[in-house]
């Protein structure tokens, strides 16, 4: 970790690469290939709201969802990952890791589509704990952000209780199918990581559920008191 203006022995950062990453309630796959494409397609299929905020979808058939997927989840930038819950062992969501500038440090996470089963889960709240820690813990980085149409309230509350911070509001940022987008913009930098990443470990413990499955603590309480 390196904070502050005295940044004399920075150098630039890798690129994220392919490996997988694994947690207890999920493994996080960077997408290579079509493997994963007729689980995704069936996990969206009807789910029509799902796309309100992308600038793309939603998809009649699979053989639509399979070409637009070659043509956007396999590249290096952005990076797509699929979400891949250990109890269903198939692929429920995906995030990309995006707009990487290794010689600075910074990334975005975005690109955010998790279908109804993954939806408030222990594993999609782990899937992006795992994501952060391998910018931040793994790959050296100082800032990772968050961007969403401003109107999209689900996600802005969801980028607060990840833990990152609102910055500012960029107007008529974007023109997204046929509307406006004012852009909120949210980042966690390099030193705000360890209470983040304490706050995601004291959630994540089996002791913050119950018999039944429900928190004791919400992510941010223990943000504030890991």
């Amino acid at each position: 970790m390196m904070t502050g203006s005295d940044l004399s022995h920075w150098t630039p950062r890798p690129l994220p690469g392919t490996e997988p990453i694994a947690g207890r309630h999920v493994t996080v796959e960077p997408i290579v290939d079509e493997t994963r494409f007729a689980e995704l397609f069936a996990v969206f299929e009807g789910h029509d709201r799902l796309w309100d905020y992308l600038a793309y979808g939603p998809f009649e058939t699979q053989d639509a969802f399979a070409s637009f997927a070659v043509g956007t989840y396999l590249g290096p930038d952005p990076l797509f990952h699929a979400i891949v819950p250990t109890g269903s062992q198939r692929a429920e969501g995906v995030a990309a890791l995006m707009r990487l500038d290794p010689a600075n440090g910074v990334g975005e996470i975005g690109h955010i589509c998790l279908g109804p089963s993954l939806q408030m889960t222990r594993a999609a709240s782990e899937a992006f704990y795992l994501l952060f820690r391998r910018l931040f813990d793994e790959l050296g980085y100082r800032r990772l952000e968050w961007k969403c149409n401003d109107a999209n309230a689900p996600s802005k509350r969801a980028a607060d209780r990840l833990g990152f911070r609102f910055e500012g509001l960029f107007r008529q940022h974007m023109v997204t199918k046929g509307r406006n987008r004012d852009t909120a913009w949210y980042a966690i930098l390099d030193g705000e990581w360890p209470q983040v990443r304490a706050g995601f470990e004291a959630w994540l413990d089996d002791g913050n559920f119950d018999g039944d499955g429900r928190q004791r603590r919400s992510l941010a309480e223990c943000r504030a008191r890991p």
